[in-house]
Order: C-alpha cells, then structure tokens, then sequence
C-alpha cells in the first residue's frame, strides 16, 4: 500500500516540477524551490537580481504516507548570498514550520503542501526581514533629518530647559557686575595713590616763581599744586 503511493505520488510530482525534480534512488529526490519575490517588497539595490532559492531533499520511510517523510534543506551550489535569506541559517526554523503541515496530512500524499508551505514560508520570512531593514533605514533617515532640524529649530523650550538658563544668565550677571566693580575699585586706588607732579628750586626760578635769592633752596621741592595757585594769586 505505502509504496504504491509513494509511486503514485512520484508521478504527480514529476508533472509538476519536470525542471525542478531530481532522482537520487526510487525512494529518495530532492525538488529545487525559486522563491517569488515581489517588487513591492524589493530590499533595495543590495540585493541580487537573482532571488534566493533552497533544495528540498526528500527520502520516504517504508510506510509513508502514514509515517511522516524525512527532509532536509540545503542551498544550491554557488548559490549567490542573499542579505535576507540564508538555507543553513533557516533551515531550523523552516523545517520547524512544517510539522503542523506533515501532522494534518498523514496519511495521504503530501509533498506538494509541503513545498507549498515551505516556498510561502520563506517568502514571507523575506518580505518580513525586507521591512523591517526597510524600516530601520527610514528610522536612520529621520533621525538624520532631525538632527538636522535641530540647527534651525534650536532647543524646544520647556521650564527645566527655561530655568537652566536662567540660572546660567543670573550666574553671568553677577560675575560680570563683581568684575566692573573691581575694576572700579581698582581704578579709585589708583587714583588715591597718584602724587602730584613736584618742581625743583632750580626749575621754579627758572620759571621766574621765585627769587635768586632762594637758589639754595635746589634740593627741596614745592608740591606743583601750590605753585599754581601762588602764580593765579599772583
């Protein structure tokens, strides 16, 4: 019963996929699996032309149908790198999705679901990592223009920002105004402790303030202040 299924079922597949089937013995193939990718979910210009695509080896047990069928994934040879889909990356999680499939058809021919589900399966794990690499690059984008916002937009003001630089500008003030003053006091000092200018004996008479007379008077000096307010009395 279980091989004459097997036959049958052989049969059905090699109308199906006449390119893509392959014999290894009456009771062992694999089947070549193309995913179809959309335009729609086109990962960008990092992406091959060509779209990714899995081997499916298939080996029947003696009583299949009614014994599940063993199977295994592998990549094609000189398979190109897909930046979304790896065979021996997958391949657990891609035979893991396929139990449910094997368990509701026992019992009857079931390898054309499974390469069904298997080819939706990786599809769909494709478009998905597509979006969310999709996504992640027009989060970097956002970011990228935000940050170019910022220069224009300046900071967004809220009351912790507001009271930061009021603090800050109270701080500058009062540095500023401690500086004018002791700039201030500094030139008040300075101020006090100017002498006024003093003249010599010599250059008084030379200036006709004093008399010959008082020559010997040469060492001592009158303060400019008082000689000035002699000439105005004068």
């Amino acid at each position: 019963m279980g091989k004459e299924e097997q036959v049958e079922e052989r049969e059905v597949l090699d109308s199906i996929f006449p390119e893509e089937i392959t014999d290894i013995s009456d009771t062992e193939y694999r089947i070549s699996i193309q995913l179809d990718l959309t335009d729609d979910d086109h990962g960008g210009d990092d992406e091959p032309s060509e779209p990714p695509t899995l081997v499916l080896h298939v080996r029947y047990p003696e009583n299949y149908p009614d014994e599940a069928p063993m199977l295994d994934l592998s990549p094609p040879q000189n398979a190109s790198a897909h930046p979304h889909f790896s065979v021996a990356g997958d391949k657990a999680r891609l035979l893991s999705g396929l139990e449910d499939t094997i368990q509701e058809n026992m019992g009857m021919a079931m390898i054309f679901t499974v390469v069904t589900t298997l080819k939706e399966e990786a599809e769909q794990l494709v478009a998905d990592r597509r979006k969310a690499a999709a996504k992640a690059r027009e989060e970097v984008l956002l970011a990228a223009e935000r940050e170019e916002n910022k220069k224009f937009h300046g900071t967004p003001v809220t009351p912790e920002t507001f009271m930061s630089w009021r603090e800050g500008f109270l701080r500058e003030m009062r540095e500023r105004e401690l500086r004018e003053e002791e700039e201030r006091l500094a030139e008040l000092k300075k101020a006090k402790v100017k002498e006024p200018a003093k003249l010599t004996g010599k250059q008084l008479w030379e200036r006709g303030l004093v008399g010959k007379g008082d020559e010997g008077d040469d060492d001592e000096s009158i303060p400019l202040e008082q000689v000035e307010k002699l000439k105005v009395e004068a």
